[in-house]
């Protein structure tokens, strides 16, 4: 059989014509170049296969499961292991502390955000924007205007506008959100679970955490569309590097081995007579260097070929015609690197020849150990960013935290020194316990000679023993026969071994300091997983070890998501490819609209978008519990609402999480200031109310007095009135029964006076008779001389009143 071929080769010049870069020889000098470097023995060692074994031993201790000949050869004299029964089974104590890290990290979720870069999405932004921002400066313009007009002007809720330059970047970060940004997150989304990626994680931590390293791989299967892959860090070759996230890598490779029908589906053109010499050498590269040689099944050697798949960057030269139209415009038009029209000719027709050199990755398949070269081609689909710098992203994505020329740390390689030693405590303590012997009694045949028990029988060793095990009781002498002093009278002693104890307590302690520099050396305390918690430890001490150890892990945490965000990164890129050129363009815009249709229309032209992809992780548990006390805070101070307590806990980043805190709380108590002043003004405008309606009330109590006081003079002179009408009805009445009276008085005086002067005339005229009567007769007397007349009246009544009536009784 051919012993495989692996000669001296150094890599081909990079500036030779894309014409030879092109050729299958270029790509072939460059994978045994890199067959040289990893596959070549050096002191009987090859780089790849040193690095197999060291990760190969890295996963078998944090499996529990590493060799146990070391122990063995420890533990041996001249190798002879003839007299030591031992369970050689290793202690499985660092695949604990690998399950706590990596399941740990497992709780983190993480959510892809999409943020577009290109000059129509800013421009879209901006004017979003500015609009806020006009407004802001014409709230209250507009508030006026609403309530002036009854139109409504605004665009954003009136409530939920920022107050100042930092409200402002909160809010566009927390409300604007375009829909071509949904588009491509829910495109890489959808991308990350056909490809089960959480699986591809959960591997790459655990490589982080066991070999230092993780690598996982995004390409395009023209059959299958992009698919993300995880990639076992064991089997990849790559150009020296000392950056930890291996950017300056221009070569990568993977070793596999495929079966033999497999081959035609990288070369078609495989004819039986090459695929025959494929697997001559590939059994002879089984024989010499596969690291699979466990795989004891001939089948499994003879069907099998191990093949280099690599990809190499360099530059490409691509040439255009950039001609002039009739329309005083432009048009370029891609040729091949043989147009090299004259001078003349350009000047002529009024068109140049342009040129661009850009970045391009080649893809090639090799046979290991030979000159066979399956594919050599420049890769389609390249990854490449829209800028104006033109490289080309790779498809592996590695990241190594811990990496310092070229040599790569890992926690596991950190805690082996000190798993072997508590593997070799472990066996010296089984040593110890195996080497243990039960207590036992010394028996004194002189303290029980001669010694009569009454029985008439001998007191034989075997007789004390029975009565000491027994009674616990011991009979001996303490003289001989002869009177002697008896230094045997206690016939039976216990014997104490108490040397395996101690050296049990001794290897105990071993082994528990052994499992402290464990986790001093790597930061995984107990807190970490409340394995042995201390019941006089208070809560905060135990939440503040266990933050120290999520901080000594946060390196592994951190080349996780840098590992997921330059995937979404190359996703990014590609879908823009598969929606520019893939044939199934359709059915991968339906296959992401399933999950929101308002997004298809987006999609159609999402390859025209360019985006920054970022990952929000969401807080761990220290952080959570941080941000929910300073919302619990929050809320029993009153400083926030239980709706706003509801949007903050929904926000995975922290620091925004907590921006919005201290908005929310500041627009709370603008608001409680707010209604405080309102109410204040309320109460005073109550108490200016009140006041003013007392004194309304006081006026109109004023008035109503004023007016019943009015009434009453009203009444009064009404009543004055009345009585002066009535006084004056009276007095008319009077007046006039007066006037009646008076003018009965005057007809009464009139006819009293006529009746007078009437009966003055009657008297006058009587007297005047009596007295023409009287003379008559004092003529008579005269002339007769008659004696003295009386003239008094004899009658006393006057008109039929008797005068009498009135004299003195």
């Amino acid at each position: 059989m051919d012993k495989p071929i692996i000669n001296p080769t150094s890599f081909p010049n990079q500036y030779v014509s894309d014409i030879e870069k092109d050729s299958k020889e270029f790509g072939l000098r460059i994978g045994q170049a890199i067959q040289y470097e990893w596959f070549r023995k050096d002191s009987s060692a090859a780089r790849y296969y040193s690095q197999w074994r060291d990760m190969h031993r890295l996963r078998l201790y944090a499996r529990g499961e590493q060799s146990v000949q070391k122990y063995k050869d420890e533990l041996s004299i001249n190798g002879d292991l003839s007299y030591m029964n031992l369970d050689w089974t290793p202690v499985p104590v660092l695949p604990k502390f690998v399950d706590i890290v990596v399941n740990g990290m497992g709780d983190r979720l993480f959510k892809v955000k999409a943020n577009a870069q290109d000059a129509s999405s800013i421009q879209k932004k901006r004017e979003f924007q500015e609009s806020v921002e006009t407004q802001m400066a014409g709230k209250d313009i507009l508030m006026a205007a609403q309530q002036n007009f009854g139109v409504d002007p605004w665009t954003v809720n009136p409530n939920d506008l920022p107050e100042n330059e930092n409200e402002l970047q909160l809010f566009m970060e927390m409300n604007y959100k375009p829909s071509v940004e949904i588009a491509q997150e829910e495109a890489i989304n959808t991308i990350l679970e056909d490809s089960r990626y959480h699986d591809v994680r959960k591997r790459c931590e655990y490589d982080l955490m066991v070999l230092g390293i993780g690598i996982a791989k995004h390409e395009f299967n023209p059959g299958d569309g992009v698919r993300v892959q995880y990639v076992d860090p064991a089997n990849v070759v790559y150009s020296y590097t000392e950056d930890p996230y291996f950017r300056d890598c221009f070569y990568w490779g993977e070793v596999k081995t495929i079966p033999i029908p497999e081959l035609t589906k990288l070369d078609p053109n495989l004819t039986n007579e090459q695929m025959k010499e494929i697997s001559k050498y590939s059994q002879s590269w089984y024989d010499y260097f596969n690291v699979a040689q466990f795989y004891q099944n001939s089948l499994f050697r003879n069907d099998t070929a191990t093949l280099l798949f690599f990809n190499y960057k360099t530059t490409r030269t691509f040439v255009y015609k950039k001609k002039r139209t009739d329309l005083g415009g432009y048009r370029v038009i891609e040729k091949d690197a043989n147009f090299n029209p004259p001078a003349e000719m350009m000047e002529e027709q009024e068109f140049e020849r342009i040129t661009k050199t850009i970045e391009v990755w080649y893809e090639g398949v090799m046979v290991m150990g030979t000159n066979i070269i399956l594919r050599w081609q420049m890769m389609e689909n390249m990854v490449r960013p829209k800028s104006a710098s033109q490289n080309a992203m790779p498809n592996y994505v590695a990241c190594a935290p811990r990496m310092y020329k070229g040599n790569i740390e890992s926690l596991v390689r950190r805690m082996i020194p000190f798993v072997d030693l508590i593997q070799l405590t472990h066996l010296k303590m089984q040593q110890v316990i195996a080497r243990v012997v039960p207590d036992g009694v010394f028996i004194d045949a002189d303290g029980i000679n001669e010694v009569d028990l009454g029985t008439g029988g001998k007191y034989t060793p075997e007789d004390a023993l029975r009565l000491y095990f027994q009674t616990g009781s011991v009979v001996g002498r303490s003289f001989t026969q002869d009177g002697e002093f008896n230094h045997a009278r206690v016939p039976i002693q216990e014997l104490t071994t108490s040397s395996g104890g101690q050296k049990l307590q001794a290897l105990i302690a071993n082994y528990n300091y052994y499992m402290d520099m464990i986790r001093a050396v790597t930061g995984l305390n107990e807190a970490r997983d409340a394995s042995t918690p201390d019941s006089r430890t208070l809560v905060g001490v135990q939440k503040l070890a266990a933050l120290n150890s999520n901080t000594a892990t946060r390196h592994i945490l951190d080349a996780s998501i840098y590992i997921t965000k330059t995937i979404s990164e190359g996703l990014a890129c590609r879908i823009s490819d598969i929606l520019e050129y893939a044939p199934f363009r359709d059915e991968f815009i339906s296959q992401i609209g399933r999950y929101n249709v308002t997004i298809l229309d987006e999609l159609k032209d999402l390859y025209i978008y360019d985006f920054g992809i970022f990952i929000e992780v969401s807080p761990d548990i220290e952080e959570r519990e941080k941000m929910e006390a300073n919302v619990q805070m929050a809320l029993q101070k009153g400083d926030i609402n239980l709706e706003d307590a509801i949007d903050i806990r929904e926000i995975r980043n922290v620091k925004l999480a907590n921006q919005l805190l201290k908005i929310r709380r500041k627009q709370k108590q603008e608001s409680e200031r707010a209604f405080k002043m309102q109410e204040s003004q309320t109460q005073i405008q109550g108490q200016m109310e009140s006041q003013r309606m007392a004194a309304q009330i006081a006026m109109q109590k004023i008035e109503l007095e004023a007016q019943a006081q009015m009434k009453i003079e009203q009444a009064k002179v009404a009543f004055g009135i009345e009585r002066m009408n009535a006084e004056a009805g009276l007095k008319a009445k009077l007046m006039d029964q007066e006037f009646q009276y008076n003018l009965e008085l005057a007809r009464m005086e009139g006819s009293a006076l006529q009746q007078r002067e009437s009966y003055k005339e009657n008297e006058k005229a009587r007297r005047i008779g009596i007295t023409s009567t009287q003379q008559s007769q004092l003529i008579d007397q005269k002339k007769n001389n008659l004696p003295p007349m009386k003239f008094e009246s004899n009658e006393d009544s006057l008109d039929g009143f008797d005068l009498s009536e009135f004299s003195p009784r």
